[in-house]
């Protein structure tokens, strides 16, 4: 295993890959700027000239692998994540570097714990997929609320999103990504009801209460691999799908100095382990833009050791998930983790 502490990010030209970037710098690390376009990445913000570039194509595995070597860490910011997950986590495996992305794909999160769990074991590393708003945030905060316990009887997940304005990316991932969404039911992985259900969410402010459908992203792969959970269900509220849906809505208008829009997100992890019911929450701003402390505290904790052990892990699973919560409360502007809730109205079940 390598002890550089570089650490390349592929996609770095992409909207979430420059506040990745952004990020890396102000944690006092100098980023490896790759990606598949030249052009792209001679076209990013000024801020980013001065960082090493390269130019790499995943269906080119000896450029790869010569791409990444050397690095501490790999961080994959370029979906669709079908796509670019295994060659660029399969050759940071070989290098002997640690891998982290950013997916809220569950077929290619399942995919990399299949196929590289054994060979990052054996190499000493650490490959840890879905670091980010969709998947990680909910298996940490849900990590977290267990208290060190590893087995719930319930847990709901709900994201509520006051709009969306969605990347290319989001676009482009979303037209590939065609797989049946997954759920645990008896502590299965389960396709999802055809008919998604919805029903109503008491989000806490800045959201209330809201329609929601059962719409699962990663994290119901990311619990599964390290929790023992009864019946795990994942929600999205509707009207953020309208936005989605509506292929004229824009991408996310920068709306501060750091580049973020003004969306507001809601994570609400609901967890029952007997007669008892408590709620984690966490709020704050652009899922784009909180992606990159998320995704750079992995990084971090990788490179300096904080993390637990080799192997194809979930975030939870990799680290300390309540020290991670709060290092991002105390770094990431505007986020906030609302802790242990206990509910007299429980909406389990609702």
């Amino acid at each position: 295993m390598t002890t550089s502490d570089r650490v390349l990010v592929y996609g770095a030209a992409g909207h979430t890959g420059r506040f990745v970037v952004d990020e890396l710098v102000r944690r006092g690390l100098a980023p490896v700027l790759a990606g598949r376009s030249a052009d792209r990445l001679d076209a990013m913000p000024p801020r980013h000239s001065g960082f090493d570039r390269r130019v790499v194509h995943l269906d080119d595995a000896a450029q790869l692998l010569c791409a990444v070597s050397g690095s501490g860490v790999v961080i994959n910011c370029a979906g669709p994540f079908l796509d670019t997950a295994l060659p660029l986590a399969g050759a940071a495996v070989e290098a002997g570097a640690h891998y982290l992305d950013v997916t809220a794909e569950q077929p290619a999160v399942q995919a990399l714990y299949r196929e590289l769990d054994a060979a990052a074991r054996a190499a000493g590393v650490a490959a840890v997929p879905a670091m980010a708003f969709f998947g990680g945030l909910a298996d940490l905060l849900l990590t977290a609320a267990l208290q060190g316990e590893s087995s719930a009887d319930e847990v709901e997940v709900a994201v509520g999103l006051d709009r969306w304005w969605p990347t290319a990316g989001t676009r482009i991932t979303g037209d590939r990504n065609t797989a049946t969404r997954l759920v645990i039911r008896d502590g299965v992985l389960t396709p999802v009801a055809a008919r998604a259900p919805t029903r109503p969410w008491p989000y806490p402010a800045p959201l209330g209460t809201q329609s929601v459908v059962e719409l699962p992203f990663s994290e119901v792969i990311t619990i599964h691999q390290h929790l023992q959970v009864g019946d795990l269900r994942s929600y999205l509220n509707t009207a953020p799908l309208d936005d989605l849906h509506d292929g004229t809505t824009p991408p996310p208008p920068a709306t501060d100095e750091r580049g973020r829009s003004a969306q507001r997100f809601v994570v609400d992890v609901v967890v029952r382990r007997g007669s008892d019911t408590r709620s984690t929450t966490a709020v704050g701003r652009d899922i784009y833009a909180i992606t990159a402390p998320i995704v750079v505290e992995g990084a971090v904790r990788l490179l300096d050791g904080r993390h637990h052990g080799a192997g194809a892990r979930a975030p939870g699973a990799a680290f300390d998930a309540p020290d991670v919560l709060d290092a991002l409360e105390a770094g990431a502007n505007g986020f906030e983790v609302r802790r242990d809730r206990h509910l007299t109205g429980s909406p389990l079940r609702a």
